[in-house]
C-alpha cells in the first residue's frame, strides 16, 4: 500500500577502484648507492638484484619508477624514505605521480 505523496529514493553506489601512483626515484650525486639499495629493499620490498637494477637505472638514466601503489601507501613509503635519507644527510628525493 502507498501513500500518496511518498516519494521513493533510489541509491546509486558508484565504487571505483582507488587511483594509482608512481614512486619515482631521482638520481643526485651525493647519496650513496648502497643506501639507495638498503631503501628499496627494505621499504619498497625489492629483492637484492631487483634494487641494485633499478638503483643503476637511476644513476644512468637520472630517474626511475620504483613501485606502484594507493596514494596512501606511495606517500608513505616516501615519508620513511625521505626521513631516513635525512638522518643520513642525503639529499635523496622521490615524486610521486598518477599512474
Amino acid at each position: 500500500m502507498s501513500v500518496q505523496g511518498e516519494t521513493k529514493e533510489k541509491t546509486r553506489l558508484d565504487i571505483r577502484e582507488p587511483g594509482r601512483y608512481r614512486v619515482v626515484m631521482h638520481n643526485d650525486d651525493f647519496t650513496p648507492m648502497d643506501f639507495v639499495v638498503e631503501i628499496l629493499m627494505e621499504i619498497f620490498h625489492k629483492g637484492r638484484l631487483e634494487a641494485v637494477h633499478l638503483m643503476m637505472t637511476v644513476h644512468e638514466s637520472g630517474q626511475a619508477a620504483v613501485g606502484t601503489y594507493s596514494y596512501d601507501m606511495a606517500a608513505t613509503k616516501v615519508r620513511i624514505a625521505s626521513a631516513r635519507a635525512k638522518e643520513g644527510d642525503f639529499p635523496f628525493r622521490m615524486t610521486i605521480e598518477e599512474a
